[in-house]
């Protein structure tokens, strides 16, 4: 007999968490299970890509900061590694795609993680776009001719910013074509542009170490910074840092595609954020040793293209930034993906609009298809603001953080209250026996840290700086941008829930107790039955 519940609180699965199958969750296996290790620590990596967004924002990241700006990086470092070992425990515990709102709808009730999902696919069809627009920081710097509008390259230029609207939606045309095929060759393409990004980060790091022209006591100094003083500096500077560690959760997300989920997601989430971050610094580190000069204005305008082209030559210096090039490419993809993933798991529950079509998996190819189409479009139609504006790229860029920051802290919020509740399952073995990843005693304090840090982060890049966001004034909705976007999703989401409830037939049991009591509720809502096991 069916009965209703009495919230829509999602129960772990009855049976302990062990044999990594998707039926204890009450799902189908559709996605192709194929990637390995080395494959699941690409999507991470891939993500966060620590060429394209290094490189993207550098210039910004030392314009405001000076050379100071560097140290925001170890502490963005400490602060992303306490999210990942909390996102570690709970990749071990629900090996689902859709992480986030699949660990929020489990830790603190369906509609509470339907909001953590909603916020955090819009944030990731941002990031699409932020990524695709790191083109015009890169490719008109190894030939001019790729500056198709105008002829000012400068991002922050009418010409330029309308030109990486051109160079990037023809880079989304091309990764949505690839999300579309087949998830082996997205995972080979995935691999050898994470391969080529490794060996090409590793060969800037020592070339610019190589050719540096003065100490690291220069990271101590503000000179040529723009933020208000000291604390200024820093709180702006952190922006590059904070748009660079972000994603790291893809691992995760790739779960229902990895072999041994259990224990391959939580290494590789943890080992993703720790190479970029080492990797990322040591980038940032060389780019302010070996500058030709930090007073001369270019390393605000044109960032690191400008330190590798006039440091190591022309010659050189074009050769790594087509590397750089593969990695822009290869992180669009992969974040793409992510996308994906979110919109198929929540489509799959029933809880967005065309769920039986965003949820339906080719069996040939193991690829949700619809949702591949829709976050390319939607992607390309907000590279389109870059021809209303320059600033729009910063704005652009800015709230997508912040949307995923607070992603974040959907997540480790109702992680905490859970742990302080003493109600965290922390039993279970993974698919070899072993016991799944657990921060143990240290579980409170690193948990209640990440949670500090990411809301404050959250309200570090949406604080609405008029000399960061309208620099030339005017423009008040750039300035406000990530208010109003982050309001604008909340409302539409919030517009959704309740149009979607009040059209449920009179009398028709809730979905939320639907699939509480294990009811099979349609065509890709559940695929399957749930547990209703406490």
């Amino acid at each position: 007999m069916t009965t209703t519940a009495p919230s829509d609180l999602r129960p772990d699965p009855a049976r302990p968490p062990g044999d990594g199958s998707l039926a204890e969750f009450g799902y189908r296996q559709e996605l192709h299970r194929s990637l390995g290790r080395y494959a699941s620590f690409a999507a991470g990596f891939s993500f966060i890509s620590v060429l394209t967004t290094v490189f993207q924002f550098f210039a910004f990241g030392y314009a405001f900061g000076g050379p100071v700006f560097f140290w925001t990086w170890p502490v963005v470092l400490v602060g992303q590694l306490a999210v990942a070992a909390c996102f570690a425990e709970l990749a071990a515990r629900y090996p689902l795609s859709g992480a986030i709102y699949q660990w929020s709808s489990r830790l603190a009730g369906l509609t509470f993680g339907w909001f953590a999902g909603w916020i955090m696919v819009i944030g990731q069809i941002v990031v699409v776009a932020a990524a695709a627009l790191a083109l015009q920081t890169v490719l008109p710097a190894i030939w001019p001719g790729f500056q198709l509008v105008g002829g000012d390259p400068a991002p922050t230029s009418p010409d330029g910013a309308a030109n990486a609207a051109v160079l990037g939606v023809i880079l989304l045309v091309l990764t949505t074509l690839v999300n579309m095929l087949d998830n082996r060759v997205m995972s080979v393409v995935n691999r050898v542009g994470v391969t080529a990004e490794i060996i090409g980060a590793i060969l800037i790091v020592v070339l610019l170490l190589t050719h540096s022209r003065r100490s690291p006591g220069i990271t101590f100094h503000t000179q040529g910074a723009a933020g208000p003083g000291l604390l200024g500096a820093l709180l702006v500077g952190s922006f590059t840092a904070a748009y660079v560690m972000i994603g790291f959760d893809s691992a995760g997300e790739m779960s229902e595609e990895t072999h041994h989920p259990r224990r391959t997601a939580p290494r590789t989430i943890l080992t993703a954020l720790g190479a970029a971050g080492l990797l990322g610094g040591l980038v940032v580190l060389g780019g302010l040793l070996a500058a030709p000069s930090l007073t001369d204005g270019h390393l605000g305008v044109d960032g690191l293209s400008y330190v590798l082209t006039s440091s190591l030559g022309d010659g050189v210096g074009k050769l790594l930034l087509a590397d750089v090039v593969v990695a822009i490419a290869v992180a669009t993809l992969a974040i793409q993906t992510a996308a994906c993933r979110m919109l198929f798991s929540m489509a799959r529950d029933g809880q967005l609009p065309f769920s039986a079509r965003l949820a339906h998996v080719n069996p040939r190819t193991g690829m949700p298809a619809a949702p591949a189409l829709v976050v390319g479009v939607l992607a390309a139609a907000l590279l389109l603001l870059d021809f209303a504006s320059p600033d729009a790229f910063l704005a652009i860029g800015t709230t997508c953080i912040v949307l995923l920051y607070l992603a974040y802290a959907m997540v480790t919020g109702p992680l905490l209250i859970r742990r302080l509740r003493g109600t965290l399952a922390v039993e279970g073995t993974d698919e070899r026996g072993g016991t799944l990843f657990s921060l143990g005693r240290w579980g409170v304090p690193v948990n209640a840290f990440a949670l500090l840090y990411g809301l404050l982060m959250a309200l570090d890049l949406a604080w609405p700086r008029a000399q960061v966001y309208d620099p030339a004034g005017g423009h008040w909705y750039f300035q406000w941008f990530t208010v109003l976007f982050l309001a604008a999703t909340l409302t539409i989401g919030a517009g959704y829930r309740t149009v979607r409830k009040h059209r449920t037939p009179r009398g028709a049991v809730p979905e939320e107790a639907v699939q509480e009591s294990g009811v099979r509720v349609g065509r890709g809502v559940g695929r399957g039955t749930r547990s209703n096991a406490v």
